[in-house]
């Protein structure tokens, strides 16, 4: 019986040195009697089918480790191939592994991280030569090195749907620009679940294999925050019902910033609205946009806002990064059109995506006619040139992009507010402008002659105005700017716009305000 007991212990030794031991003393299927309470029956079968089922285990336990590493890391967890499900765990009993299991890791969070803290991490994880990778190169090391110690991945993205069928999961950090962590999503998956681009969608991911570049998407667990199921039910953006805006976004907030009252007054603006800020050059539209943003976001928290800048100067970019509490998405003046149209495209299909869920969504668009020109270069020449060198196809792009922008009825709303540049000595903008008049409800007009003798908001009243602004306003409220309108009428913009400035900085609100308007 004691050599039996130290046969029973080599084994236990054995199997606990491998890291392969399943610690089941007591399991249903009575692989291992090992029971310590004086119940061992000590006879020579009894010992010789101890160590037949011990050998059962080991294997059993050897096809599960081969499974892991198939797998990439991760009981249950799906199979290599992101189509096929993962292999079946044979045995019970909890299972160990021989090597270090490396905490999982989201590739979001490391693309929100400085380079300071992606260093240290890459360190850690004896990455050699930390000082000469570019940030992309340095998350991209950091995964792969996490799951070579078997650590699980997770990652998200909004996805961009390609001509091929296939698709890759972008990052709103590096403002959706292709880069080497971007997430493969295979067109199985894509037509399994209905994506579409402009869709979030995260989940497990794995490295690439051999003669592979990217991550892909090993298991779909959720699109747009919901559960994946949801998503074949969803309406689609084209199918809704738009209508007038119906619901005002008050940009009153603060007595002593007086641009955002006068637009309140003079053009209100709805969940919804599809408005045009008709400006020359210098007469301060992008500070006038940077207060509109602010204004939106401390009077309306169910609004997702985002400031999309198309051909701006960098500083101008880092300002309104700073400056504004909202997703700013910039393509500079120095990158190609074609950059100019991607980051357009995947921020309108990402806000009608939010949208189609039920979502509020703004966009503040600095320019409108920079987009234009973008799609202009890129159309290829049909021989249908309009005045100033604008082909007759280019414009229908940029105002599919424009006239997404409405109310849904019954959920959800897309507000787009962007510039329209005039007076630029360009024929082309000119043209532009004309295209875009009319396809907005709401215009609002910067004046040169106000700028020039620094009368801010440079806002020419007369030539500004929102349709069906009486759905947004209340009777009395629109009865007063009735009267206002009258007043103003016939009167110069610059002396029209010193006058209300002046009685504004003498009272608080803009209700106080209209209450002292007489007939």
């Amino acid at each position: 019986m004691a050599l039996n007991r130290e046969r029973e212990r080599e084994f236990a030794d054995y199997d606990d040195f491998e890291g392969n031991y399943n610690g089941n003393y007591n399991n249903s299927n009575g692989n291992y009697n090992g029971n310590y309470n004086g119940n061992y029956n000590g006879n020579c079968n009894g010992d010789n089918n101890n160590r037949r089922n011990n050998n059962n285990n080991r294997r059993d336990n050897n096809n599960n480790n081969r499974r892991y590493n198939n797998n990439g890391g991760g009981f249950n967890s799906e199979s290599r191939n992101p189509d096929s499900p993962g292999a079946p765990i044979q045995g019970s009993g909890p299972q160990f592994q021989r090597d270090y299991i490396a905490p999982s890791i989201n590739i979001a969070e490391l693309q929100a991280k400085d380079m300071f803290e992606l260093s240290k991490m890459a360190e850690d994880l004896g990455i050699e030569g930390v000082g000469a990778l570019e940030k992309h190169e340095l998350v991209f090391a950091i995964l792969k090195a996490n799951a070579e110690k078997s650590g699980q991945m997770y990652g998200c993205g909004y996805l961009e749907v390609l001509p091929e069928g296939f698709g890759f999961l972008r990052s709103a950090n590096y403002n959706y620009l292709p880069c080497s962590e971007d997430i493969y999503l295979s067109p199985s998956q894509i037509k399994r679940f209905a994506l579409k681009t402009g869709d979030f969608v995260a989940g497990q991911i794995r490295t690439p294999r051999e003669k592979e570049r990217f991550f892909a998407m090993l298991k779909v667990e959720t699109i747009n925050n919901d559960v994946p199921e949801r998503k074949k039910h969803i309406i689609p953006f084209n199918s809704l019902t738009p209508y007038f805006p119906t619901q005002r976004l008050v940009l009153e907030n603060d007595p002593a910033e007086l641009s955002t009252r006068v637009v309140d007054l003079v053009t209100p603006i709805g969940r919804g609205q599809r408005g045009l800020i008709v400006a020359p050059p210098r007469t301060g539209k992008t500070v006038l946009m940077q207060k509109v943003a602010n204004s939106i976001r401390k009077n309306n928290d169910d609004v997702k806002l985002i400031v999309l800048l198309i051909d701006e100067r960098p500083e101008e970019v880092t300002d309104m990064e700073r400056c504004v509490d909202a997703e700013v998405v910039s393509s500079t003046f120095d990158e190609p059109p074609e950059r100019h149209v991607q980051v357009a495209e995947m921020v309108i299909e990402k806000a009608k995506r939010m949208v189609e869920y039920g979502e509020h969504v703004v966009i503040l668009l600095d320019s409108i006619t920079r987009l234009a020109r973008a799609y202009n270069t890129l159309q290829p020449h049909s021989g249908k040139i309009l005045t100033g060198g604008v082909d007759a196809n280019a414009l229908h792009k940029p105002k599919r992009f424009f006239g997404a922008a409405r109310n849904i009825e019954g959920k959800g709303s897309l507000t787009i507010i962007a510039t329209a540049l005039i007076d630029t000595g360009s024929r082309m903008d000119d043209v532009i402008f004309e295209e875009f008049k009319g396809t907005g409800n709401m215009e609002l007009h910067l004046d040169r002659s106000l700028a020039d003798k620094r009368i801010y908001p440079a806002i020419n009243i007369e030539h500004s105005g929102t349709r069906k602004e009486e759905l947004l306003l209340h009777p009395d409220e629109l009865s007063k700017l009735w009267i206002l309108r009258r007043a103003m009428n016939g009167v110069p913009a610059a002396e029209a716009m010193e006058l209300l400035v002046g009685k504004l900085k003498k009272i608080r609100t803009n209700i106080e305000f209209l209450l002292t308007l007489q007939h």
